[in-house]
């Protein structure tokens, strides 16, 4: 399964670790580049406990490797004590409101997979909650790159996406989604946004960033035929250049690479 291997696969560890508070959870791995643009990786897993940030060390080095500084957000999820709604978001804006604020004035972009895509296109949401919310802002960010993200909470709630993942991140509360999905609250804005999602996903089915890039009528979807979940994050993939000139093109940042870092790509 890749999912496991890419647990698995052998990759430097985080070059540093900054703590944002005082759960085990609320820490962020840093993987230093060369000086170059900041990207904030956010990863999936439905948003429960049993799935954390370890899985996206391969693409964090892969990232770190074409120059990037990336830094790895974790969180509390769905097992946790304060974990799904309203920690997991709680604890989000916080991290991120914390790397943006030591960043030196930079904007950063957020990449997010799966669950964590959703967390990446709500908190470039944030200035559309109302001004009551705890969690509005107008975030600087350079934009985001949403890989499979689960961008229709509501979608996911109805359908019991992921064995009913949305109902145990909002605690069986419907009337939360208006404040966490990102399909209530367009329109997103004008900074960029890229959706890059496998045709052949099994988990989170394509047809959802279909809808939402039709939702935001300004949102570029890049479907990648022959693709399942996991090969978005994967740089041994077919389907990493993809995802690498993406990121380049919302940071503006020339490509050091388009190749795979493997000689041979898995598809």
């Amino acid at each position: 399964m890749p999912y496991y291997e890419l647990l698995t696969r052998p990759v430097p560890d985080p070059d540093r670790t900054l703590r944002y508070g005082p759960h085990p959870d609320q820490i962020i791995d840093i993987h230093e580049g060369s000086g170059g643009p900041l990207v904030i990786l956010l990863h999936g897993g439905f948003w429960r406990a049993q799935h954390d940030r370890t899985h996206t060390r391969p693409m964090a080095a892969a990232l770190a490797a074409e120059g990037y500084t990336v830094c790895v957000p974790e969180y509390r999820r769905v097992g946790h004590d304060g974990g799904g709604y309203p920690g997991t978001f709680d604890d989000v804006a916080t991290a991120i409101d914390t790397l943006i604020a030591t960043s030196g004035g930079e904007a950063p972009v957020l990449v997010g997979h799966s669950a964590g895509g959703h967390l990446a296109l709500w908190y470039a949401l944030r200035h559309r909650l109302p001004a009551t919310s705890p969690w509005h802002a107008h975030p600087e960010i350079g934009g985001v790159v949403s890989l499979a993200g689960i961008s229709d909470v509501t979608g996911a709630y109805t359908t019991h996406l992921g064995n009913s993942a949305a109902h145990n991140l909002l605690h069986n509360r419907p009337d939360h989604l208006n404040e966490v999905d990102p399909s209530r609250l367009l329109p997103y804005g004008d900074r960029p946004l890229i959706l890059v999602h496998g045709s052949k996903d099994r988990v989170v089915p394509v047809e959802m960033s279909r809808h939402f890039a039709a939702l935001t009528g300004t949102a570029e979807l890049r479907e990648l035929p022959d693709t399942g979940h996991f090969k978005l994050i994967d740089p041994l993939s077919r389907a990493w250049p993809t995802v690498l000139e993406a990121i380049a093109s919302i940071s503006r940042r020339p490509l050091l690479s388009m190749e795979p870092t493997s000689a041979s790509p898995q598809k």
